[in-house]
């Protein structure tokens, strides 16, 4: 589970690549899927995005699968 760590924009968890729990920057990104353009005003999703601030590891997880 994930904890703050006091700092305005990071989040203590744990990192896979690290083996640590490492202070990690998140963020909320809106990606569009299709790859066609007359869809993909209807294909944006929003996906949580991690960041470990010790290697650089970076990890994204669609938040919605409806």
């Amino acid at each position: 589970m994930a904890t703050t760590d006091g700092s305005f924009n990071g989040m203590t968890e744990h990192c896979d690549s690290c083996g640590l729990d490492t202070l990690h920057e998140v963020s909320v990104q809106i990606r569009t899927e299709s790859i066609k353009e007359e869809n993909a005003q209807f294909s944006r999703e929003p996906y949580r995005v991690s960041e470990c601030q010790q290697c650089g590891h970076r990890s994204s997880q669609r938040m919605n699968n409806a």
